[in-house]
C-alpha cells in the first residue's frame, strides 16, 4: 500500500510542476517560520469578531527574539509579496503548513499545501485551479492506473477520467445558494441564517456533493467569517452602498439591512449583512474542501478596514500593508490546495492520516 501511495505522491509533485512551469509561473523559495499569518483572526481577531474560519497557527521560541515565531499555515502571503519583483507575474510553492488544530478524519495538524499565486482575476484563477486538477488526474490515470486500481474499483477509476474531462464544468453555487439546497434538502431552519456558524461543517459539504452528483464550487461566503486577505466581491460597495457597516467600535459590529434575494430563503436581520467575499471554495466528491481560492484585498483602504476589523498587529504586517501601495502593484488571485485532503477524496479513504506515511497530528511526533 505505502509504495503504491508513495508513487502517487511522486507523479503528483512531478505533475504540478508541469503544469505550473507550462503557465509561466515560477517555483518560490519560501519560510516556514514568520510573524505574518494568512489568518490572524484565530490570534488577533477573537475579541472582534464572534466567528471567524480561522485557525490557530503554532508558535515558536526564536532565539532570543522578543515576540513567538508562527509556523506557516499557508505560503499565500509570501507568495503575494514574490509578485512584487519585476517581471515576476505567476509563482507556485509546494510547503508543509501547520495549524493548531486536533487531527480528526479530516485534518492533520501538519500537511502540505500546492499554493498559486498570479496577477489575474478569480474567474480565471478558479480555472488555474481547476486545471491542476484536471493535469493531475490525468497523469495519475496514464502513468499510475495500476496503483490507483490498488485502492479503487474499474468503475471509481472511470469517474475519475470523467471528472478529468469535465471539470471545467462543475456545478458553481454561491453560498447563499448553498444554505437554500441544504434548507430545501433538510429543511432545518438553520439553513436560513446567511453564516458559516454551525451552517456549514462537513456534513454540510459531503451533502452538497450528493444533491449535485459531483465535485461542487462554493463562492461568496460571508466576508467577515473568512480571512482577511479575501477581496470583497466587485461591485458591491457601488451597488450597496447605504449597506455598510454602521458602526466599528468596542469590537462590537453592527450590519444594516442588506437585500435579500426573492427566491432565497436566508434570513437576514442585523446580525447578518449583504457583504461577501471573492472567493471559492472546491469540495470533492463525497469528502471536504479541497481547494480554497480567492482574490486578494484590492487597495490599500480596503486592506487598512481589514487590519482594524481584524486587530492586525500592524509592525508585523507592514510589509503586506505596503505593497498596495508599490509603483505598479497589481491585482491578484491565488489558491491552495490540500495534498493529503487531495489523496484522501482520490483514493476514498475514511481517514486522512492513511493518506500519509507519516502523518502528524496532536497526539504523536511518530515516527
Amino acid at each position: 500500500m505505502w509504495g503504491r501511495i508513495a508513487r502517487i505522491n511522486h507523479q503528483m509533485n512531478m505533475s504540478a510542476n508541469d503544469y505550473f512551469n507550462g503557465l509561466g509561473a515560477l517555483f518560490t523559495i519560501l519560510p516556514l517560520t514568520t510573524r505574518m499569518i494568512s489568518s490572524p483572526g484565530a490570534v488577533y481577531g477573537k475579541e472582534a469578531i464572534d466567528y471567524t474560519t480561522d485557525t490557530s497557527p503554532i508558535t515558536l521560541k526564536w532565539f532570543k527574539q522578543k515576540k513567538k515565531a508562527f509556523l506557516s499555515e499557508s505560503s499565500q502571503i509570501y507568495l503575494e509579496l514574490a509578485l512584487m519583483q519585476e517581471g515576476v507575474n505567476q509563482v507556485y510553492s509546494i510547503y508543509n503548513s501547520f495549524r493548531k488544530e486536533e487531527a480528526d478524519a479530516t485534518h492533520l495538524s501538519e500537511f502540505h499545501h500546492i499554493e498559486y499565486e498570479g496577477k489575474i482575476n478569480q474567474s480565471q484563477n478558479n480555472k488555474v485551479a481547476l486545471g491542476l486538477v484536471m493535469h493531475i488526474l490525468r497523469d495519475l490515470l496514464t502513468h499510475n492506473e495500476e496503483d490507483l486500481a490498488f485502492f479503487l474499483s474499474e468503475k471509481k477509476i472511470k469517474s475519475l477520467d470523467d471528472l478529468a474531462e469535465s471539470i471545467q464544468g462543475i456545478p458553481q453555487i454561491t453560498f447563499r445558494e448553498a444554505l437554500d439546497a441544504l434548507y430545501s434538502d433538510t429543511r432545518q431552519d438553520k439553513y436560513k441564517k446567511f453564516t458559516q456558524d454551525g451552517n456549514f461543517g462537513s456534513w454540510e459539504e459531503v451533502r452538497l456533493t450528493e444533491i449535485y452528483g459531483n465535485m461542487v464550487a462554493v463562492s461568496q461566503f460571508p466576508l467577515l467569517e473568512v480571512p482577511f486577505y479575501h477581496a470583497m466581491v466587485e461591485g458591491v460597495e457601488e451597488n450597496w452602498t447605504e449597506h455598510k457597516i454602521d458602526i466599528i467600535k468596542g469590537g462590537i459590529f453592527h450590519w444594516s439591512n442588506p437585500i435579500p434575494s426573492e427566491s432565497s430563503v436566508v434570513e437576514y436581520d442585523k446580525e447578518q449583512h449583504s457583504f461577501v467575499a471573492d472567493n471559492t471554495d472546491f469540495i470533492w466528491p463525497g469528502y471536504r474542501e479541497t481547494i480554497g481560492s480567492g482574490h486578494r484585498v484590492r487597495s490599500i483602504s480596503e486592506l487598512e478596514e481589514k487590519a482594524q476589523i481584524f486587530n492586525l498587529p500592524r509592525e508585523d504586517y507592514q510589509p503586506y500593508l505596503q505593497s498596495r501601495e508599490l509603483p505598479g502593484y497589481e491585482e491578484t488571485s491565488g489558491f491552495g490546495l490540500g495534498w493529503e485532503r487531495f489523496i484522501q477524496g482520490l483514493l476514498e479513504m475514511p481517514f486522512i492520516w492513511s493518506a500519509s506515511q507519516f502523518p502528524r497530528g496532536h497526539t504523536t511526533l511518530k515516527p
